[in-house]
């Protein structure tokens, strides 16, 4: 089958310079490469992960207004 690719300059004249030192053709130095590729098993993706929801009450603590980081690196900073 024929098809059309689109390859990167530097890319396709490093393929075709180690298709020629090879004595072979660019489609099968191509097609070789697809194999492994192809060959190598999928990445593992990761599996959803649900984060509890907090059942927590209450908000900020009074005085602190979370737009002012001064005033929460008091809060975070007291012993």
């Amino acid at each position: 089958m024929r098809t059309t690719i689109r390859i990167k300059d530097e890319l396709l004249k490093r393929a075709k310079k180690r298709a020629a030192d090879e004595g072979r053709t660019l489609t099968s130095l191509v097609e070789d490469g697809l194999k492994v590729i192809l060959a190598k098993p999928k990445a593992n993706r990761r599996k959803r992960v649900t984060l509890p929801i907090s059942k927590s009450t209450g908000g900020v603590l009074p005085g602190v207004d979370l737009n002012r980081t001064s005033d929460l690196e008091e809060v975070m900073n007291a012993p």
